[in-house]
């Protein structure tokens, strides 16, 4: 879709907008998402509309029909009136449903240590859609955040709507939305914006944000719409500059007593290896972040060299990638005897990489898993799939909604009806 990009500030180029990958079914089933999908599209071209209208529309049975509107006025997307006029009438009056005009609109921003990457929807109204802008590691919080702003507006389209909803945050004229923010800036993989970054970002949207562990979000959106959509059970390994993970479980996310949960990267896969940050020796992050492997590399200075030189078959990347790989696979191997997930995912730059580094991930965690076939009160022993993370740098973003999704009234289904920008 096309934007007006007003003009950046310094350092900061043009806003990026995006387009979706496929949306995975939540928690709704494949089936049911369509129906809302159905209804909500007829509602937004025709307007207000009887159950018999929306029926003949649809084609839905009455009864599918009854348990759809159901569950979209529960989420408060949709709502049911009588109007007056019928209500003055005789014989018992034609309800309408129609989208509720104070429904939220959801925006989710990470804020990453050279870009602000934000996603929005608004359930009943609109696509799910992403945007980014890439700017200076030096930018100040305060600019960060007005970029936020900024991306905000580009997403809602200052679209009106009639109430205030709690928590809501005035992003432009008639505009509301609840803000859900993701972090990766900070030393700890769970350490988010401080008191000072909390409250620009009051200031700038007249809200209090949400605020989770970006990696932590980057895992929901991937078991929300992403390679483990509708998974109940999911380990996230995220492979970048800093080595970090999540665990969704139950389909929820899980944070640990303190918020801690997910310190994947300083867990000892060879206690003969380089000193770690944290003081121990031989921690993932030394092995298998970014800058170990272009250390191993040797003369590789960023990732896009470093695939480029992978594409030309130079056989010190392969090495370096394979490297990386089997102590990500040991550490995951060891996180599954702990936590037994439906499904792994990677994430990050390095898994972008593909089979290099996915290939020899694979080989080590099966290995590392000998009791593959061992009777279980559940039945045989298997290993969990494993797979990329499909939804790339937005992920945070978009779990920032999907985070918020969970906390909105009516339930925790992902928003139907419309596309994802991602």
């Amino acid at each position: 879709m096309a934007t007006t990009t007003p003009t950046a500030p310094p350092l900061v180029p043009p806003i990026a907008l995006r387009h979706p990958p496929p949306r995975g079914p939540g928690r709704a089933s494949p089936a049911r998402a369509r129906h809302e999908s159905t209804v909500l599209g007829l509602l937004r071209g025709h307007g207000p509309l009887t159950r018999g209208e929306l029926a003949g529309l649809s084609g839905l049975s009455r009864s599918t029909l009854s348990e759809v509107v159901g569950a979209l006025v529960d989420a408060r997307a949709v709502r049911v009136e009588v109007p007056e006029a019928a209500g003055r009438g005789r014989g018992r009056p034609a309800e309408r449903v129609s989208l509720d005009p104070a429904a939220t609109d959801l925006l989710g921003v990470d804020f990453a240590p050279t870009a602000v990457r934000a996603a929005a929807t608004a359930t009943a109204h609109g696509a799910l859609r992403t945007a980014s802008v890439p700017h200076h590691p030096d930018l100040p919080w305060e600019a960060r955040v007005a970029l936020a702003g900024r991306l905000a507006r580009s997403l809602t389209g200052g679209a009106s709507r009639a109430a205030t909803p709690p928590d809501g945050a005035a992003v432009g004229p008639g505009v509301r939305v609840a803000l859900g923010v993701g972090d990766g800036t900070r030393a700890g993989p769970d350490e988010g914006p401080d008191d000072a970054v909390r409250a620009l970002l009051r200031e700038r949207f007249g809200a209090r944000a949400h605020v989770e562990s970006a990696t932590r979000l980057a895992a929901l959106a991937e078991r929300t719409w992403g390679a483990a959509a509708g998974e109940r059970d999911v380990l996230y390994l995220h492979l970048s500059h800093r080595v970090g993970g999540a665990l969704v479980v139950g389909g929820e996310p899980h944070r640990g007593a303190h918020g801690g949960s997910g310190r994947f990267g300083h867990l000892s896969v060879d206690p003969y290896g380089p000193p770690c940050a944290c003081g121990r020796s031989g921690c993932l992050e030394t092995l298998a972040s970014v800058d170990a492997v272009l250390a191993a590399h040797g003369s590789a200075a960023d990732v896009p060299q470093l695939a480029a030189a992978l594409a030309a078959g130079d056989p010190a990347a392969r090495v370096a990638l394979a490297r990386a790989g089997r102590h990500a696979g040991r550490a995951l191997a060891d996180l599954c005897h702990a936590f037994g997930p439906d499904t792994v995912v990677v994430g990050g730059e390095l898994a972008g990489l593909g089979p290099a580094l996915t290939g020899p991930l694979r080989d080590e965690l099966d290995a590392s898993m000998p009791d593959r076939g061992a009777r279980t009160p559940a039945g045989p022993r298997t290993p969990p799939v494993l797979r990329s993370a499909k939804l790339g740098d937005v992920g945070a973003a978009l779990g920032a909604v999907a985070l918020l999704l969970r906390r909105r009234p009516g339930g925790a289904r992902p928003p139907t009806g419309g596309a994802y920008d991602g």
